[in-house]
């Protein structure tokens, strides 16, 4: 399996057609084609959400991390599957079993771990987790399509 070790913001645009300010992902490390990766969210006081979600305690939407893990497992997809599906459109098919554990808060930095549970033709599967500081804050399998 072909691994990659890290690679930063302007390589998961390339990859995802995602911007500012829905783009959650920051950065990938420990990336293996085909099977898991790691992204990398730091969470900051500025981010938009927090206006409203809820200015007294700011607290980051527990269906943002659930997108950011899809971010992460396409971004995974489009590297796996090469050049020709960068920027393509993915679209969630299944979220199940979400569970949120603790707030993630300014000054967090959430590893939102996926791994592929399953893979047929264009339908991936995965699991996700979320960690700030080692303890799980969300997580939740899910499923998507990629637009050829």
């Amino acid at each position: 399996m072909q691994t990659i070790e890290k690679i930063d913001v302007n390589r998961i645009m390339q990859a995802i057609p995602h911007r500012y300010p829905f783009l959650l992902i920051d950065r990938m490390v420990d990336i293996v084609l085909g099977e898991e990766a790691t992204g990398i969210k730091n969470v900051s006081v500025n981010e938009p959400f927090f206006q409203g979600h809820f200015p007294e305690r700011p607290v980051m939407p527990g269906v943002l991390l659930i997108e950011a893990m899809a971010q992460t497992a396409a971004t995974l997809v489009v590297l796996t599957l090469g050049e020709a599906f960068e920027g393509k459109l993915v679209y969630f098919m299944t979220i199940e079993g979400a569970k949120f554990r603790r707030p993630v808060e300014p000054g967090d930095q959430v590893r939102i771990h996926v791994k592929k549970e399953r893979h047929r033709s264009n339908v991936w599967k995965f699991g996700g987790v979320a960690k700030v500081d080692g303890v799980t804050v969300a997580e939740a399998t899910f499923s998507a399509m990629i637009m050829g």
